[in-house]
């Protein structure tokens, strides 16, 4: 299926490894040109470079998406080096992080507000200042996609992943909110939802590629967690996300918005 992706371009944040890294080649692939943001300068250039390198079209975009200027600075050099941000996928995100020795994360009331702030401003207040940017363009152009990468916590709830949950509830929220809005400039916004996700960002643990149920004790129990797992044995990868992006960044879902699609093995069924 030809999803007509050509001459398009996107922006995508944390797009430095792991599931941005494979959205970011796929639409590539697809024919886009690809402005790819990370924190770290050095994460988006290499995998600018690996795009040039296979025939396409990309800029390296670096900036911390919660800082409101850098990141308007950074989409304005974007739009100057591949043309206007057609495609938005909001992907950069944090959770809370864990005690020492892979431990279980706190319980909300263990935590503090500086806690709850990085969970935040990147989930939530870097999801923001993205769309504050781009959405003037898409409407004066009447076009657009933006793309949500969330988490099931955020469609369920978790238990010691509590702001995290919240945080991904809310770009859930803003998403439905944002597609009422601007469906009559013929934006489209969707989420998509992940559970547990291996890529080669991980080095060790359940959540690395080399991880087998065989060789790793908690990767054995959490496959039990979702459905598809059992039988593949094995736990999503960016490739089984990246697709859906595409899909959901192209005409061919014109008719596809305020939707919120999980990609987590069944983890979660609405």
């Amino acid at each position: 299926m030809d999803l007509n992706l050509r001459g398009r371009t996107a922006f995508i944040t944390g797009g430095g490894q792991g599931v941005g890294r494979g959205i970011a080649l796929q639409l590539a692939e697809e024919g886009a040109r690809v402005a790819v943001n990370d924190f770290f300068a050095e994460r988006a250039e290499a995998v600018a470079a690996e795009i040039r390198a296979a025939g396409g079209q990309a800029h390296a975009a670096p900036a911390d998406i919660t800082d409101k200027a850098a990141i308007e600075a950074a989409i304005a050099g974007a739009v100057q080096a591949l043309g206007p941000i057609d495609i938005l996928v909001n992907n950069a995100g944090v959770t809370v992080e864990r005690r020492e020795k892979g431990g279980m994360a706190p319980l909300f009331l263990e935590t503090q507000p500086d806690d709850w702030e990085k969970i935040l401003a990147l989930n939530v207040w870097g999801m923001l200042h993205c769309c504050h940017a781009v959405l003037p363009g898409m409407r004066e152009r009447r076009w657009g996609k933006i793309v949500n990468i969330m988490s099931e916590a955020g469609r369920a709830g978790e238990a010691r992943l509590a702001v995290y949950s919240g945080a991904k509830a809310a770009m859930l929220g803003f998403a439905k909110a944002i597609a009422q809005e601007h469906g009559r400039d013929c934006i489209n916004v969707n989420t998509i939802a992940l559970g547990a996700v291996s890529h080669e960002g991980i080095k060790k643990g359940p959540l690395s590629p080399e991880a087998t149920p065989e060789t790793d004790e908690r990767l054995g129990k959490m496959l039990g967690a979702y459905p598809i797992a059992r039988g593949l044995r094995r736990l999503s990868r960016p490739d089984d996300v990246a697709p859906l992006v595409c899909l959901l960044a192209s005409d061919r879902a014109a008719y596809i918005t305020g939707q919120s699609i999980g990609v987590s093995g069944g983890y979660v069924m609405l």
